[in-house]
């Protein structure tokens, strides 16, 4: 397999909600368009609270009923080469935007991103983090995220394979 044109890191606090969700979301959007091996993604967290755990249970639930599997991927923080191998890192709020800009190369600032800045109708400038609530915030992070994956989607077939 050929080495990925353009390479994604979606970007939450603990890597076991938002960013995996957007991670197995934005892959099957790739593989309906046959674009998987052209993009290679990933996800992380800025904070390393649940190193190599897997998503947390209620995201994997609700996003198996979608027809998402979440299972196989695993926590990790952002870690400092990631600024210099991803075209661009999507966070998921300003919280975690902040925080990768504090610690981002000051030449690389330009690939640091909000995911929602994809979304094609709904007026949201966050994905917002569904921990302490209960099934509907989970509900609302896969609606958002699977709109917001065909913006990006789009942005990848027009933009940057073009």
């Amino acid at each position: 397999m050929n080495q990925a044109e353009y390479k994604i890191l979606f970007v939450c606090m603990g890597n076991i909600c938002r960013s995996p969700t957007a991670e197995a979301v934005f892959l099957q959007r790739l593989t309906e368009r046959h674009l998987q091996h052209r993009v290679k993604i990933d996800s992380a967290g800025t904070h390393n609270f649940h190193p190599d755990l897997p998503p947390d249970e209620r995201s994997q639930a609700h996003a198996r009923r979608r027809g998402y599997d979440l299972s196989g991927l695993r926590a990790r923080p952002v870690v400092d080469t990631d600024f210099e191998e991803f075209d661009l890192l999507l966070t998921m709020d300003w919280d975690n935007r902040t925080l990768l800009e504090e610690r981002c190369p000051a030449h690389h600032l330009h690939k640091i991103r909000g995911l929602a800045e994809f979304l094609l109708t709904t007026p949201s400038s966050v994905i917002p983090d569904p921990y302490h609530g209960g099934s509907q915030g989970f509900e609302q992070v896969l609606d958002l995220i699977e709109e917001a994956s065909e913006g990006l989607v789009r942005f990848v077939e027009h933009k940057a394979l073009a």
